[in-house]
């Protein structure tokens, strides 16, 4: 059994219908990327797993049990943490003060801590006094990363998190992703950027206008076959 799955998700704002059947799953211990151009629904399946957008009660399983339709302070609690797009610190509460925030809602012993966040990202211990929102965009990332985690979560979710970062910090996050592991959470990472979900993922799903157009793992997935699925083509 999976350890997180959705079964032919669809998302609407509105009248306007953003997904269309998707069909995704997460092992324990795996990181699955989720690719696509803008607008492919890549933000609004996570919205949707995370609780933030309602769905049909089955629609989203989380270890066997059905959460589509729980809020997203529920579904957090239960063990599965976002990392939003544009990061949304706080800007009234220092760098430590926004870690801290991860805690609410879900309070579970685990790897994750203030000191091991600090060892993870060893800059935002020199700058936990200082306001969130003062860091520079890469150290907001791992601000953002770090709350998530202290929730010390099972399925970790980030949504765009090289999203505006120079090529030497998001190396520097997505250095981070083996740890994370390591210490127990399965990943689904959000990317734009191919060659980076390539790195990172176990496995990749890219997605267009709504649906899911290919699956398969990194290193069996053709350069052609993720060109005509992201772009349009033959392959999709």
């Amino acid at each position: 059994m999976s350890l997180l799955e959705t079964h032919a998700l669809t998302a609407h704002y509105g009248d306007f219908q953003a997904l269309f059947g998707v069909d995704i799953h997460l092992d324990q211990g795996e990181t699955v990327a989720i690719i696509g151009a803008n607008g492919a629904g890549k933000s609004t399946l996570m919205r949707s797993i995370s609780g933030v957008l309602t769905n049909g009660s089955d629609q989203v399983r989380f270890d066997g049990q059905p959460i589509g339709d729980l809020p997203a302070d529920e579904i957090m609690a239960r063990g599965v943490a976002m990392v939003p797009e544009g990061r949304r610190l706080f800007p009234s509460l220092s760098v430590e003060e926004n870690l801290l925030i991860g805690t609410y809602g879900r309070k579970v012993s685990g790897h994750w801590s203030l000191q091991t966040i600090y060892d993870l990202f060893p800059i935002l211990k020199q700058r936990r006094h200082h306001p969130g929102t003062a860091l520079s965009g890469g150290q907001q990332q791992m601000v953002a990363i770090g709350r998530a985690l202290m929730s010390n979560p099972r399925v970790l979710l980030c949504d765009e998190i090289s999203l505006g970062l120079a090529p030497v910090v998001i190396k520097d996050i997505y250095d981070a992703v083996p740890r994370i592991q390591e210490a127990g959470a399965s990943l689904i990472v959000v990317e734009q950027d191919i060659g980076q979900a390539m790195k990172v993922a176990d496995r990749v799903y890219c997605m267009m206008e709504g649906r899911v157009t290919l699956e398969g793992t990194s290193d069996t997935l053709s350069r052609e076959a993720i060109h005509d699925a992201y772009f349009g083509g033959a392959a999709a």
